[in-house]
């Protein structure tokens, strides 16, 4: 496959036919490697002045053949669609380590490395591998105060997540075919992450289409910042992404309802990856991948969805078992809906025309 623009066009072509695949958990894989903190450290970095153990974006640098090993499992289980290992490489969340003038080349490699996975699969394959450059919604919000006695506190501001995340995407430009705003708790954070996505295509002609996935912390149905699952839609609506949807947080049982309801209203592609059910008492997840894949193997026969993958505690065991039980079945397809104007709060507004 040559070329992101004939891998995009490929890639559309099978998302009318079928559902996609999106790899599994990223920290589950690097958990099980059992690094220690000269694990993390390797050479580079043998001497740095506080801990970075747990700084699984750092092996970008220190072990990248490991984070390399992981993407081709997750390719070789039936993956269409690889993230990057970028989940916190921000100057803003890599600043826990002190690592935050790391931030865009700790980016810059994660997307290298999945990009180079992917290659190699599609000479393998003869099918189009995709990047998505994994955006988190790091460790701050915008949203809502860290000090319960200063509700108008905010550890930043709007301006320093938008350089903080132009400077991530700008980093991985080159390698990745999406960018993925992923496991968004606060939607005011993502749509700071939207705007300097938007900058850039505008200022730098950076332009790749943008995925976006919402996170309902528990049972209320809410995001963290309190938007219902219809609500966050009709908040990021405007960028016209490439796919939105919902990932973490909940296991796919409770999370069925919430990918019903975008369902229902969602004028582009599905995007659903659910951890492998609740976190157990150690805080590790039970759910085998022949559970986990029944349920989305459910959700896939009902039409619910167009992308399908796994988050926490899930494994290329798993994703096998997903693109197995998705096989065969009708990707989603968005009804017609009236043209009204959508407005939301933490609740969503409908005024028909």
């Amino acid at each position: 496959m040559s070329g992101r623009s004939n891998r995009l066009a490929a890639l559309e072509q099978i998302a009318r036919e079928r559902i996609l695949i999106l790899d599994g958990a990223m920290g589950t894989q690097i958990q099980d490697l059992r690094l220690d903190e000269a694990g993390y450290r390797g050479a580079r970095f043998a001497d740095w002045p506080v801990l970075i153990k747990g700084n699984n974006d750092i092996l970008n640098l220190t072990a990248p053949a490991a984070v390399k090993a992981i993407h081709h499992a997750y390719f070789e289980a039936g993956a269409d669609i690889a993230e990057t290992n970028t989940f916190s490489s921000t100057s803003i969340a890599q600043a826990d380590y002190r690592m935050q003038d790391l931030a865009p080349e700790i980016a810059r490699e994660g997307a290298r490395l999945a990009r180079e996975s992917a290659d190699e699969q599609e000479a393998l394959t003869g099918a189009p591998k995709a990047v998505a450059g994994a955006i988190g919604p790091t460790n701050k919000t915008l949203s809502i105060s860290p000090q319960v006695n200063d509700p108008g506190f905010r550890e930043v501001d709007f301006d320093q997540l938008r350089t903080s995340y132009a400077e991530q995407a700008r980093a991985m430009a080159d390698h990745v075919d999406f960018f993925l705003v992923e496991t968004i708790f606060d939607t005011l954070n993502a749509k700071v992450a939207i705007k300097a996505l938007i900058d850039l295509r505008a200022d730098e002609g950076i332009d790749r289409p943008i995925m976006l996935s919402g996170t309902i912390t528990d049972r209320s149905g809410r995001t963290l910042s309190g938007q219902t699952a219809t609500a966050f839609w009709y908040s990021v609506r405007h960028v016209r992404p490439w796919s939105v949807g919902l990932n973490c947080a909940l296991g796919a049982d409770e999370l069925r309802p919430y990918i019903a309801e975008l369902s229902r209203i969602v004028d582009t592609r599905i995007l659903a990856y659910p951890n492998a059910g609740l976190p157990n008492d150690m805080g590790e997840y039970d759910e085998t991948p022949d559970q986990t894949a029944a349920h989305l193997g459910e959700w896939a026969r009902s039409g619910l969805v167009n992308i399908l993958g796994g988050c926490c505690g899930t494994t290329p065991a798993h994703i096998r078992a997903i693109a197995t039980a998705a096989k065969g079945a009708p990707p989603h397809r968005p009804e017609p809906r009236e043209r009204a104007m959508h407005l939301a709060g933490l609740e969503p507004f409908e005024l028909s025309a």
